[in-house]
Protein backbone atom coordinates (compact mmCIF):
# COMPACT_ATOMS: atom_id res chain seq x y z
CA UNK A 1 0.00 0.00 0.00
CA UNK A 2 2.61 2.21 -0.80
CA UNK A 3 0.01 5.06 -2.52
CA UNK A 4 -2.36 4.80 0.05
CA UNK A 5 -5.06 6.66 0.52
CA UNK A 6 -6.64 8.28 3.46
CA UNK A 7 -9.85 9.62 4.62
CA UNK A 8 -9.95 11.22 8.04
CA UNK A 9 -12.68 12.04 10.19
CA UNK A 10 -13.55 14.00 13.57
CA UNK A 11 -15.83 14.44 16.09
CA UNK A 12 -17.06 17.97 17.08
CA UNK A 13 -14.57 18.21 19.96
CA UNK A 14 -11.87 20.99 20.32
CA UNK A 15 -9.63 18.30 20.64
CA UNK A 16 -10.56 15.93 17.45
CA UNK A 17 -10.52 19.62 15.55
CA UNK A 18 -7.27 20.45 16.41
CA UNK A 19 -6.32 17.31 15.82
CA UNK A 20 -7.76 16.85 12.27
CA UNK A 21 -6.19 20.18 11.86
CA UNK A 22 -2.64 19.27 12.50
CA UNK A 23 -2.38 16.21 10.03
CA UNK A 24 -4.13 17.93 7.40
CA UNK A 25 -1.29 19.56 7.50
CA UNK A 26 1.12 16.58 6.58
CA UNK A 27 -1.15 14.51 4.27
CA UNK A 28 -3.42 15.26 1.72
CA UNK A 29 -6.61 13.37 2.96
CA UNK A 30 -9.28 12.31 0.12
CA UNK A 31 -12.95 11.39 0.74
CA UNK A 32 -14.53 8.35 2.37
CA UNK A 33 -15.72 7.42 -0.76
CA UNK A 34 -12.28 7.19 -2.51
CA UNK A 35 -9.77 5.99 0.48
CA UNK A 36 -8.48 2.95 1.18
CA UNK A 37 -8.32 3.35 5.18
CA UNK A 38 -10.55 6.03 7.10
CA UNK A 39 -9.17 7.58 10.18
CA UNK A 40 -11.43 8.49 12.80
CA UNK A 41 -10.83 11.23 15.15
CA UNK A 42 -12.61 11.46 18.62
CA UNK A 43 -13.76 9.22 21.38
CA UNK A 44 -15.08 5.71 21.40
CA UNK A 45 -18.77 7.21 20.55
CA UNK A 46 -17.45 8.79 17.81
CA UNK A 47 -15.74 5.87 16.43
CA UNK A 48 -19.08 3.46 16.88
CA UNK A 49 -20.99 6.23 14.81
CA UNK A 50 -18.42 6.20 11.85
CA UNK A 51 -18.62 2.83 11.88
CA UNK A 52 -22.19 3.13 11.27
CA UNK A 53 -22.09 5.49 8.68
CA UNK A 54 -19.67 3.90 6.86
CA UNK A 55 -20.73 0.67 7.18
CA UNK A 56 -22.00 0.36 3.41
CA UNK A 57 -18.47 1.79 2.21
CA UNK A 58 -16.42 -2.04 3.58
CA UNK A 59 -13.36 0.57 4.28
CA UNK A 60 -10.74 -0.54 7.48
CA UNK A 61 -11.43 2.49 10.11
CA UNK A 62 -8.46 3.26 12.00
CA UNK A 63 -9.65 5.18 15.44
CA UNK A 64 -7.34 7.77 17.21
CA UNK A 65 -7.81 8.87 20.56
CA UNK A 66 -9.49 12.76 20.75
CA UNK A 67 -11.79 11.99 23.33
CA UNK A 68 -11.56 10.33 27.51
CA UNK A 69 -11.34 6.71 27.28
CA UNK A 70 -10.75 5.50 24.26
CA UNK A 71 -10.18 1.89 24.96
CA UNK A 72 -11.19 1.13 20.96
CA UNK A 73 -8.99 4.18 19.98
CA UNK A 74 -5.33 4.15 19.01
CA UNK A 75 -3.43 6.73 20.53
CA UNK A 76 -3.19 10.28 19.15
CA UNK A 77 0.25 11.52 18.03
CA UNK A 78 1.77 12.61 14.63
CA UNK A 79 4.11 10.00 13.90
CA UNK A 80 4.38 8.41 10.39
CA UNK A 81 0.65 7.50 9.90
CA UNK A 82 0.78 5.53 7.01
CA UNK A 83 3.48 3.33 8.08
CA UNK A 84 1.43 2.69 11.07
CA UNK A 85 -1.94 2.28 9.04
CA UNK A 86 0.33 -0.77 7.12
CA UNK A 87 1.32 -2.17 10.38
CA UNK A 88 -1.73 -2.02 11.83
CA UNK A 89 -3.60 -5.62 12.88
CA UNK A 90 -6.99 -5.88 11.50
CA UNK A 91 -10.02 -6.91 13.89
CA UNK A 92 -13.45 -8.07 12.46
CA UNK A 93 -16.65 -7.00 14.35
CA UNK A 94 -19.86 -8.72 13.49
CA UNK A 95 -23.24 -6.89 14.60
CA UNK A 96 -26.65 -7.68 16.05
CA UNK A 97 -29.38 -7.48 13.89
CA UNK A 98 -32.03 -6.23 16.03
CA UNK A 99 -36.20 -6.61 14.80
CA UNK A 100 -38.77 -4.80 16.99
CA UNK A 101 -42.35 -5.60 16.26
CA UNK A 102 -43.91 -2.57 17.82
CA UNK A 103 -47.37 -1.76 19.34
CA UNK A 104 -49.04 -0.04 16.69
CA UNK A 105 -48.21 -3.19 14.47
CA UNK A 106 -45.45 -1.54 12.78
CA UNK A 107 -42.05 -3.08 12.76
CA UNK A 108 -38.42 -1.29 13.15
CA UNK A 109 -35.08 -2.82 12.55
CA UNK A 110 -31.27 -1.74 13.41
CA UNK A 111 -27.23 -3.08 13.61
CA UNK A 112 -25.91 -2.95 17.28
CA UNK A 113 -22.10 -3.34 16.95
CA UNK A 114 -21.97 -3.04 21.05
CA UNK A 115 -25.85 -3.95 22.25
CA UNK A 116 -28.99 -4.07 21.97
CA UNK A 117 -30.79 -3.16 25.45
CA UNK A 118 -34.53 -3.43 25.79
CA UNK A 119 -35.28 -1.03 29.13
CA UNK A 120 -38.50 0.01 30.80
CA UNK A 121 -40.01 3.68 29.52
CA UNK A 122 -41.94 4.56 32.46
CA UNK A 123 -42.06 4.47 36.44
CA UNK A 124 -43.09 0.74 36.25
CA UNK A 125 -40.65 -2.36 36.22
CA UNK A 126 -40.47 -4.24 32.62
CA UNK A 127 -42.49 -7.58 32.52
CA UNK A 128 -40.00 -9.75 30.03
CA UNK A 129 -40.12 -13.15 28.55
CA UNK A 130 -37.06 -14.51 27.44
CA UNK A 131 -36.95 -17.05 24.76
CA UNK A 132 -33.68 -18.40 23.03
CA UNK A 133 -34.25 -20.20 19.49
CA UNK A 134 -37.79 -20.35 19.86
CA UNK A 135 -37.76 -22.06 23.56
CA UNK A 136 -38.93 -20.04 26.64
CA UNK A 137 -35.64 -19.63 29.08
CA UNK A 138 -37.28 -17.71 31.50
CA UNK A 139 -41.51 -16.89 31.89
CA UNK A 140 -41.31 -13.51 33.54
CA UNK A 141 -37.70 -11.34 34.19
CA UNK A 142 -38.80 -8.21 36.28
CA UNK A 143 -36.81 -5.33 36.46
CA UNK A 144 -35.16 -2.33 34.91
CA UNK A 145 -34.47 -4.27 31.84
CA UNK A 146 -31.79 -6.68 29.54
CA UNK A 147 -28.89 -6.11 27.12
CA UNK A 148 -28.13 -8.38 24.87
CA UNK A 149 -23.85 -7.92 24.21
CA UNK A 150 -21.28 -8.64 21.96
CA UNK A 151 -18.15 -9.27 22.42
CA UNK A 152 -16.39 -6.20 21.75
CA UNK A 153 -19.16 -4.29 23.54
CA UNK A 154 -19.30 -6.09 26.78
CA UNK A 155 -16.71 -3.38 28.12
CA UNK A 156 -19.30 -0.99 27.63
CA UNK A 157 -23.03 -0.38 28.68
CA UNK A 158 -22.98 -4.54 29.84
CA UNK A 159 -20.43 -4.18 32.09
CA UNK A 160 -21.68 -1.21 33.77
CA UNK A 161 -24.19 -3.84 34.50
CA UNK A 162 -22.98 -6.17 36.08
CA UNK A 163 -22.18 -8.23 33.27
CA UNK A 164 -19.33 -10.75 31.53
CA UNK A 165 -16.70 -9.09 29.44
CA UNK A 166 -16.20 -11.53 27.04
CA UNK A 167 -13.11 -12.39 25.03
CA UNK A 168 -13.40 -11.20 21.32
CA UNK A 169 -12.46 -14.58 19.48
CA UNK A 170 -15.00 -16.66 22.35
CA UNK A 171 -18.07 -16.85 20.30
CA UNK A 172 -20.27 -15.49 22.89
CA UNK A 173 -23.03 -13.06 23.51
CA UNK A 174 -24.10 -11.65 26.74
CA UNK A 175 -27.54 -11.90 28.19
CA UNK A 176 -27.27 -9.37 30.85
CA UNK A 177 -30.23 -8.29 33.62
CA UNK A 178 -30.23 -4.33 34.23
CA UNK A 179 -31.45 -3.89 38.26
CA UNK A 180 -33.10 -6.86 38.27
CA UNK A 181 -36.06 -7.93 40.58
CA UNK A 182 -37.28 -10.81 39.61
CA UNK A 183 -35.29 -13.77 39.64
CA UNK A 184 -33.39 -11.14 42.18
CA UNK A 185 -30.72 -13.29 41.83
CA UNK A 186 -30.49 -14.34 38.64
CA UNK A 187 -27.43 -12.93 36.78
CA UNK A 188 -27.61 -13.36 33.19
CA UNK A 189 -26.40 -15.71 30.66
CA UNK A 190 -23.87 -16.25 27.87
CA UNK A 191 -25.39 -17.96 24.52
CA UNK A 192 -23.59 -18.89 21.59
CA UNK A 193 -23.02 -16.11 18.93
CA UNK A 194 -25.72 -17.94 16.47
CA UNK A 195 -28.19 -17.86 18.82
CA UNK A 196 -31.56 -15.59 18.89
CA UNK A 197 -33.02 -13.77 21.57
CA UNK A 198 -36.21 -13.11 21.52
CA UNK A 199 -37.84 -10.60 24.16
CA UNK A 200 -41.79 -10.18 24.32
CA UNK A 201 -42.87 -7.34 27.11
CA UNK A 202 -45.75 -9.27 29.00
CA UNK A 203 -47.52 -5.84 29.98
CA UNK A 204 -47.09 -3.51 26.69
CA UNK A 205 -49.99 -1.61 27.76
CA UNK A 206 -49.15 -0.41 31.68
CA UNK A 207 -45.61 -1.66 31.29
CA UNK A 208 -43.77 0.47 27.92
CA UNK A 209 -40.49 -0.79 26.77
CA UNK A 210 -37.68 0.60 24.80
CA UNK A 211 -35.02 -0.19 23.11
CA UNK A 212 -31.96 0.91 21.39
CA UNK A 213 -29.27 -0.43 19.18
CA UNK A 214 -26.15 1.24 19.82
CA UNK A 215 -27.35 4.74 19.45
CA UNK A 216 -30.82 3.89 17.79
CA UNK A 217 -33.29 4.37 20.01
CA UNK A 218 -37.43 2.94 19.64
CA UNK A 219 -40.22 3.52 21.99
CA UNK A 220 -43.42 1.62 22.14
CA UNK A 221 -41.64 -2.50 21.63
CA UNK A 222 -44.20 -5.20 21.70
CA UNK A 223 -41.40 -7.83 21.18
CA UNK A 224 -37.79 -7.92 19.78
CA UNK A 225 -36.08 -10.40 18.08
CA UNK A 226 -32.26 -10.38 18.39
CA UNK A 227 -29.40 -11.98 16.69
CA UNK A 228 -25.72 -11.64 15.05
CA UNK A 229 -25.91 -10.89 11.45
CA UNK A 230 -22.52 -12.66 9.89
CA UNK A 231 -23.21 -10.78 6.57
CA UNK A 232 -22.37 -7.20 7.71
CA UNK A 233 -18.74 -6.72 8.94
CA UNK A 234 -17.25 -4.17 10.28
CA UNK A 235 -13.11 -3.68 9.94
CA UNK A 236 -10.99 -1.85 12.99
CA UNK A 237 -7.33 -1.33 12.43
CA UNK A 238 -4.72 -1.30 16.05
CA UNK A 239 -1.59 -0.74 16.52
CA UNK A 240 0.54 -3.69 17.64
CA UNK A 241 0.77 -2.20 20.92
CA UNK A 242 -2.84 -1.92 21.02
CA UNK A 243 -4.47 -4.86 20.81
CA UNK A 244 -7.98 -4.98 21.49
CA UNK A 245 -8.24 -8.77 22.44
CA UNK A 246 -5.38 -7.64 25.10
CA UNK A 247 -6.92 -4.78 26.32
CA UNK A 248 -10.33 -6.83 27.19
CA UNK A 249 -8.81 -9.68 28.75
CA UNK A 250 -6.67 -6.84 30.81
CA UNK A 251 -9.91 -5.66 31.74
CA UNK A 252 -11.05 -8.34 33.60
CA UNK A 253 -8.20 -7.71 36.21
CA UNK A 254 -8.61 -4.05 36.43
CA UNK A 255 -9.61 -3.33 39.97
Amino acid sequence: MANIQIACVYSGSDKAKQGYASLNDRYSFVPPEECDIIVALGGDGFLLHSIHDYLHLRKPIYGMNCGTVGFLMNDFHLGVLTSRLTGAKQIQLYPLYMEAEMVDGSTATGYAFNEVSVTRHSGQSANIKISINGEERLSRFMGDGLIVSTAAGSTAYNLSAHGPIIPLESNLLALTPVSPFRPRRWKGALLPNDARVTLENLDPGKRPLAVSADFKEMYGIRSVSIRQENDKTAMLLFDPDRSLEERIITEQFTV
